[in-house]
């Protein structure tokens, strides 16, 4: 495999609802061609933009089958690899069908470059579909956007999720089905109205598993405690989904957080890197509304600020619990979008809710 990504297609389709129409994008080492064919006037003759930019215009293609419309339909070839770009809430993702293997096809270096929104195809993080193991029906595996494996997403599990329904043909289909993962097992199910319901499991309290150094203060947990980041102290509680989080409403003796006034790229990566959670963390900045309807900004371990984070947002209902900020059932705004949270008491499991929506089908050159 080589070691740089020399060009990448990508193909677009737009909802039924709308147009069908698909944009073919294939960089070169030059300047970029663009092919735009219409599926719905298969006669639509394409501009060619060669390097030179002149204009010119192609022979009109043949008529598309619906068959080959599908990416479902096509084969890898020894150069190319097929994904789906989906996003959860604007949380977006690279998926790639990796059934065939238990060892992903790209690695983490490759990764960076295919998440960087200039030079790459653009995304948070790059999503592996692999067979299952230990009795599970599938496994996945996620690189961030910075190579790191973190043990889970959220988002990415709902877009996992979906990607999975559309290689197994569940559309309009309600199903579940069982996801190993670095977090354990996590149990999706496809909504008849494609949002995708996620059992996330029970949550990690106990401070030297989350993992942070700060002393526990209730029931080994760490529960509105004191935690010093830059000079300033802030009240934080700390939870595992699987993976770390720091979940903050303010500033010791301040004023509840307003969190659209938070300057996200200073004051996160203090919070990730800081010394008191060695594997680093993911930060929630919380601004409560009602006992159900709290607003949230995430600044992600290994990609930064995001417009969502799953299982931040579980995070949050479960620090706004035990801080006695809030009930169990709870809407969470996240800048990309609302997600439903419930902690349920009977079973200690926490239940996401939210869509997972295609952005577009294409194809990558390595």
């Amino acid at each position: 495999m080589a070691d740089t990504i020399a060009a990448a297609t990508v193909s677009l389709f737009l909802k039924p609802s709308t147009r069908h129409s698909q944009l073919f994008l294939t960089l070169t080492t030059s300047l970029p061609v663009l092919r735009f064919n219409s599926l719905k006037n298969p006669k639509f003759r394409p501009l060619v933009v060669s390097s030179s930019m002149s204009i010119e215009s192609a022979a009109a293609p043949q008529e598309t089958s619906s068959k080959s419309s599908s990416f479902l339909d096509h084969r890898e070839g020894s150069r190319f690899l097929h994904f789906v770009k989906y996003h959860g809430l604007g949380n977006d993702f690279i998926v790639f069908d990796n059934r065939d293997s238990s060892e992903p096809k790209i690695r983490p270096e490759q990764a960076v470059k295919l998440c960087d929104r200039n030079f790459g195809i653009g995304a948070d993080g790059v999503i592996f579909a692999l067979p299952g193991v230990n009795g599970t029906d599938y496994t996945m595996r996620i690189f961030n956007s910075d190579g790191s494996e973190p043990e889970m997403c959220g988002n990415g599990v709902r877009c996992f999720a979906r990607f999975i329904a559309e290689l197994e043909n569940f559309h309009g289909k309600r199903q579940s089905f069982t996801v190993h993962t670095g977090a354990g097992l996590i149990v999706p199910e496809i909504q008849e109205d494609g949002q995708v319901k996620v059992d996330m499991g029970e949550p990690v309290l106990k401070a030297a598993n989350v993992p942070t150094t700060l002393a526990s203060n209730k029931n080994d947990a760490v529960v509105k405690s004191e935690l010093v980041v830059d000079g300033v102290t802030w009240n934080v509680t700390c939870v595992s989904m699987g993976n770390p989080h720091c979940v903050t409403f303010g500033t010791k003796g301040g004023e509840d957080l307003q969190v659209d006034a938070l300057n996200l790229a200073q004051i996160g990566p203090k919070f990730e890197h800081h010394d008191v959670f060695p594997a680093r963390t993911n930060t929630e900045f919380v601004q409560v509304y009602t006992p159900s309807h709290l607003k949230m900004r995430v600044w992600e371990r290994g990609a930064g600020a995001t417009l969502a984070c799953g299982t931040g947002a579980c995070a949050t209902v479960i620090a706004a619990v035990l801080e006695g900020r809030a009930g169990r059932n709870c809407t969470v705004d996240l800048p990309g979008g609302p997600l439903e949270i419930e902690w349920r008491e009977e079973d200690n499991h926490v239940y996401m809710t939210g869509p997972a929506e295609v952005v577009f089908y294409g194809s990558v050159r390595l």
